[in-house]
């Protein structure tokens, strides 16, 4: 009896997860697919926001691996090495056991982690936002900011916890921003002693314009929301320094504050510069059929890839969820051609636009290059990401109608401290309490 062929997926983000269910489907089990993942979930990034903002349940963007596809076999691991030579990977379970799997195919998907600066106490005093732990954190974190102020009775330290700086205006900060102006808002009109004390948010960027990378309308929309709501918008500006008292801005101006909300970006996961094969700022060189050159049977895509982008010759295509969802459907397909099933296809894909959700009824969106704001372009959002989202639908829809209809619960629940999410942890997604004396999330200044 033949043994069926092995193809092993490192990574359960948009460009592993679609590659998976897509092989899944076209194979209809002729081939073993193995997902090695640490988490047991597929993260719905776009909507971690709202999580932390108190809207969506955590659940509600967690979609489960097991069971999704029949003939896939999920391994709970984070990968320690890949020998390329012998086809095998090493992997280690949440457990500490460590088990060795060999490969017929070999797909790299591991995504992104957050980027660090060399800015001094950043990585001590600032958190990242790029998993669960690291909303549900967030969420507690304002929530804690804006009880503790209500109780003191200095009112540089009521200033200082009524102020949080995001620093990175991209897609995450601007929408995290957006997000938690309004949470903190509502928290603090609950509150007679508070009503009067102004809350002031912060989003610097040292690019030009927020959300550099995206249309420019997006841009002039959320700008003018935004500051509309009062929010200061620091363009051309960056951090300096970090202290347990607050942010030095480029500028110079030091910002009494005890929040710092690390948006800079992603940088692509350390394990692919620890392949020892060629890369492009980080990310593995593949060619434009998502293939690792010299390397026959191993992949690429996704926020790990530097893939060719053909729309613009010389250029690679942008660390978007658009095109790691893509790019992993075109993986998929380009391994069932190795089998012989359909035709090996180069990935192309254009620009179909984005949207941006910018809290309460206000987004702004160009779907298919068509500009819109306000309401329309809330709709529109929400409506692309009931579409897009893989599961849970139902649920997300109506717990966006009971966030329409009731006033939003505002108790922190102390799960995840601080020295869980550590910015410079590359497993975000994985939290786990530092050994010795870890502070408590009410004793930590960030």
């Amino acid at each position: 009896m033949t043994k069926r062929q092995r193809v092993v997926v490192i990574g359960g983000g948009f460009a592993g997860f679609t590659a998976v269910r897509t092989l899944s489907k076209i194979a209809k089990g002729a081939v073993e697919i193995v997902l090695i993942n640490p988490t047991d979930y597929f993260l719905y990034l776009p909507l971690l926001p709202e999580v932390a903002a108190g809207i969506l349940d955590p659940r509600k963007v967690a979609i489960p691996l097991a069971g999704d596809r029949p003939g896939v076999r999920h391994l709970l691991a984070t990968v320690e090495g890949v020998d390329l030579d012998a086809r095998r990977v090493t992997c280690v379970d949440s457990e500490g056991g460590r088990r060795e799997l060999g490969y017929d195919r070999l797909v790299i998907t591991v995504g992104s982690v957050n980027k660090l600066l060399p800015v001094p106490g950043v990585a001590e005093h600032a958190h990242g936002f790029r998993s669960i732990a690291e909303a549900i954190y967030l969420r507690d974190h304002l929530i804690r900011q804006i009880e503790l102020a209500d109780t003191s009775t200095d009112p540089g330290e009521r200033r200082a916890r009524c102020t949080f700086v995001v620093v990175g205006a991209g897609y995450t900060g601007t929408e995290v921003a957006a997000q938690g102006q309004l949470l903190t808002r509502d928290l603090r009109d609950a509150r007679p002693h508070l009503r009067d004390q102004p809350l002031r948010w912060i989003l610097a960027d040292i690019a030009p314009r927020i959300l550099p990378e995206l249309d420019e309308h997006l841009s002039t929309t959320a700008h003018r929301t935004l500051t509309g709501r009062g929010m200061e918008i620091r363009t051309g500006t960056g951090v300096a320094e970090a202290t347990p008292e607050g942010v030095r801005l480029s500028d110079g101006e030091f910002v009494p504050t005890r929040s710092l909300i690390w948006c800079v970006g992603v940088r692509p996961d350390p394990m692919v510069e620890a392949l020892g094969l060629p890369t492009e700022r980080g990310r593995l060189l593949v060619d434009e059929y998502l293939r690792v050159p010299g390397h026959r049977g191993v992949y690429a895509c996704g926020d790990a890839a530097a893939v060719p982008d053909l729309t613009r010759p010389g250029e690679y295509t942008p660390m978007t969820a658009q095109h790691a969802e893509r790019q992993g459907k075109r993986v998929a397909r380009n391994i069932a051609a190795s089998y012989g099933h359909g035709e090996l296809q180069p990935y192309r894909h254009g620009d179909l636009g984005f949207l941006v959700d910018l809290g309460g009824a206000a987004a702004a969106a160009n779907p298919l290059g068509v500009p819109l704001s306000g309401l329309t372009a809330k709709i529109v959002t929400r409506a692309y990401h009931l579409l897009a989202v893989p599961h849970g639908r139902g649920r997300i829809a109506g717990s966006w109608l009971l966030d329409f209809l009731l006033p939003r619960q505002t108790v922190q629940l102390d799960m995840v401290p601080a020295s869980a999410v550590p910015l410079v942890c590359c497993e975000p997604e994985r939290p786990s309490v530092l050994s010795g004396s870890a502070a408590s999330p009410n004793s930590a200044r960030y």
